[in-house]
Parts: C-alpha cells; sequence; structure tokens
C-alpha cells in the first residue's frame, strides 16, 4: 500500500500543531515515529510541531522548515534523564515554554501531542481549547502507573496528583490513540470513554528498514560473524528486563560462541554495565545507539533478539521496536507476560519465543537450544517479515491515522 498522495494546496490546508519534547533528530522512538508521522501528514495539513532542546544539541536552530515540518526548539534544559530531578527539569522548563508559545501561536485546526513528557496532554489541552479546536492524544505509556509499576514513584502525594493531571486530559481530549488493544483496557480503567479511543499500533517503514545477509559488514566489523548472536537494540532503561538476560548469560559459560550485544542507551544503562561486570559476563557487550542508515545490517548481524517487558507492565507501554526487529526478518525472543501485546504479536506471527519476564533459567534454556539449532530461525524471520508488511507497515498507521483526523477536521 502507497502513502503518496496528491498534496492539498498549501493555502487550503488546515493546520496541525503537535506537541512532544522529542522530535527530530532524537534517537528515541517517539522521536522517530512522530518525525515520520508530521512529514506525512504535511500532504494535507500545515504542520507545526513545538519541541525541546536534546542533550549534546543545544545549539541547533530555534526555528527551521525540515520536510514541509515547522519545528520549534524551545530553549527547555537538555540534561541527563537519569536522575529523576533533572528529568523534572527538562520537563518544567519544556511545558512552560510549550504552554506560553502555543498559546501565543496563530489558531491551529487540530492540536496533537505524545505522551512525553507525560503532563504534556494538559498543556495541549489547553491551547486546544484556547482556540476552540479538537485535541488528539497519542498514548505511548499510561502514566503514571508505569512509574509506580517500575518502583520510578513512590511518593503516594505525588502519584495522587499526577493520576488526576493525566485522568484530566485523558476524559476530555476528542480522540486518545492507544498502540496496542491491552493499552485501551488500560485507559478505559482511567475514565477515557471507549467510543473516543482509537487502536493504532506502532509502525515501521518496511521499504527503508529490510533483511540483510547475517553476515555482513557491520557484524563483521564488530566481530560477530562467526558468534551466535543475541541482541537488545533501543532504550536500555527499567521497562526492558535486561538484568534477566545479563544473568541469564551465567547459565551459558560453556557456549563459547555466545555473543550477547545491547545496543543503545538510558536511565539503566551504568547499572548494566556495572552488571555485567559484576558477574563477570564476558558474553555481554556494549553499543551506542547506531546511525538510521545502518540498522538493517546492525539488526540483522543478530541471530535472534531479545525484547524484555518488566512483569507488572502489559498494557502500560508496548515495545516498539518489536516490528523493526521483524522487518529485518530475525526472530524473537519475548519475555513479556502472556497478555502484553508484544507476546500477543509474537504468537500471531508465530516469530518467536514467548517467555514469562523474570526467569533468566529459562531464558538461558531457550537461548542454548537456539544455538543448537532446535528452532528454525530462519522460518520465523520470514513469517515476522511477512506480518510487519501486512499488520504494522507506516502506510497502513498513516493511513489509520489520516482518517481519524478526518473525523475531526473537515478536509
Amino acid at each position: 500500500m502507497s502513502i503518496l498522495r496528491s498534496p492539498v494546496p498549501a493555502a487550503s490546508r488546515p493546520r496541525l500543531l503537535v506537541f512532544n519534547q522529542y522530535y527530530w533528530p532524537g534517537v528515541e522512538a517517539t522521536a522517530h515515529l512522530l518525525t515520520e508521522l508530521c512529514e506525512a501528514l504535511t500532504e494535507d495539513f500545515e504542520v507545526t510541531v513545538i519541541t525541546g532542546r536534546l542533550r549534546g544539541r543545544e545549539h541547533d536552530p530555534d526555528l527551521e522548515r525540515r520536510n514541509g515540518v515547522d519545528v520549534i526548539r524551545l530553549r527547555s534544559t537538555a540534561y541527563d534523564r537519569a536522575p529523576l530531578h533533572r528529568r523534572a527539569s527538562n520537563y518544567v522548563t519544556y511545558l512552560a515554554r510549550a504552554l506560553r508559545r502555543g498559546l501565543r501561536g496563530p489558531r491551529p485546526d487540530v492540536v496533537l501531542c505524545m505522551t512525553d513528557p507525560p503532563i504534556v496532554g494538559n498543556i495541549a489541552l489547553a491551547v486546544a481549547r484556547r482556540f476552540g479546536v479538537p485535541l488528539v492524544v497519542i498514548s505511548q505509556d499510561v502514566f503514571p502507573e508505569i512509574a509506580v509499576q517500575l518502583q520510578r514513584l513512590r511518593n503516594p502525594a505525588l502519584v495522587r496528583v499526577l493520576g488526576v493531571l493525566t485522568s484530566y486530559y485523558l476524559r476530555r481530549a476528542d480522540r486518545v490513540v492507544a498502540i496496542g488493544a491491552k493499552m485501551k483496557e488500560r485507559l478505559e480503567a482511567k475514565g477515557t470513554s471507549s467510543s473516543r479511543i482509537r487502536v493504532i499500533p506502532n509502525w515501521v517503514d518496511t521499504a527503508a528498514l529490510g533483511p540483510a545477509p547475517r553476515d555482513n559488514p557491520w557484524g563483521r566489523e564488530h566481530g560477530l560473524a562467526d558468534r551466535f548472536v543475541v541482541m537488545h537494540s533501543g532504550n536500555i532503561g527499567n521497562a526492558q528486563d535486561l538484568d534477566t538476560l545479563i544473568l541469564s548469560t551465567t547459565y551459558l559459560r560453556d557456549l563459547d560462541e555466545l555473543a550477547v550485544v545491547l545496543i543503545g542507551f538510558g536511565v539503566r544503562h551504568a547499572d548494566h554495565v556495572a552488571q555485567a561486570r559484576r558477574l563477570e559476563a564476558g558474553a555481554v557487550s556494549f553499543l551506542e545507539y547506531q546511525p538510521r542508515e545502518v540498522l538493517s545490517h546492525s539488526l540483522s548481524s543478530a541471530d535472534v533478539h531479545f525484547v524484555g517487558l518488566a512483569r507488572g507492565l502489559s498494557g502500560y507501554v508496548v515495545p516498539s521496536r518489536l516490528y523493526g526487529i521483524l522487518a529485518v526478518g530475525r526472530p524473537v525472543i519475548a519475555a513479556a507476560e502472556d497478555d502484553s501485546e508484544t507476546a500477543e504479536v509474537v504468537r500471531a506471527a508465530e516469530c518467536g519465543i514467548v517467555l514469562p519476564p523474570g526467569r533468566p533459567d529459562l531464558l538461558a534454556e531457550t537461548i542454548r537450544e537456539l544455538a543448537a539449532g532446535e528452532h528454525d530461525l530462519d522460518a520465523m524471520g520470514r513469517r515476522g517479515r511477512a506480518y510487519v508488511e501486512a499488520e504494522a507497515d507506516r502506510s497502513i498507521a498513516i493511513g489509520r491515522y489520516r482518517r481519524l483526523l478526518g473525523e475531526l477536521v473537515p478536509q
């Protein structure tokens, strides 16, 4: 399915105003997905994104037009997000400036936000109500419940306040996008009317990201060509259950060809480096985020990918990196609860093996079976690729967003 359309003349396009702290050139999944969505919607809308500063890129221009999107970068702080007080500073400075900029800007025809930071929906709602236009919220996770489950928030009073704030905009948004069916249930439990929720899973551009040979230049450069490679590529945070992956290697010390490669960064990166060192997990190595132009090669260098979701997070967050793995035709070990979207996709596509989270012994046993050739990894990979082409391609998701916005804004 193609997403190419005859663009609407600029003078007659409605205005779409978008809020999210992260946008291009951010490496976060939300930044990449939002960038692809906004650039595709320029065929129908005049799109303006109000975003924040990125750590290490504080001198990017305040205003720039990229691929038809007007990008406004506010002078928010860009501290390391691992300490909560520094992350809070980033949030507060972005939210305060975003509210002022949104209220003072030209009238939009529709306001859209992702949930990063989680209470940006309140800012987007204030701007939408100021101009009397619809609000669309794309829920990438369910807050503050996810932070409570991960024990990142423990102050009961603060949890209650944040719960009230998030429920406030979810109950009043004209449309709320859940990225999975289980998440839809979680949002309904927070008071969001079922009639206003649309389930639109995240996506992957299968034309840009596709299978490459297992033995490729990137893999050879990193010494992986002759190893059995288990890979995690994405955020290294609290939700990914990477403790289990690293601990599983202690059951596999006799598997000389094993290489466990963790690619990315996040709030738990230093913890996991220390964990691997403490356990003398010599099979484990860490790499920085890889440029998108080499992703087909880097992801294809794995024999199997690990997609973990910590216990208790089903429906509160959905790992979008799964679709990129399936796009390159690689199988998956999903360490996730049975009712999670991740487990359901892996079972539906027959593209991997589902295990309960937090079981390094079972994970080690599975890795040993895979390394011994007891499962057809190539067949799993082919089925995964076929699944994302049919169900999770970028063109399909963009079409769903166009239909959703068409319900709210006459074209």
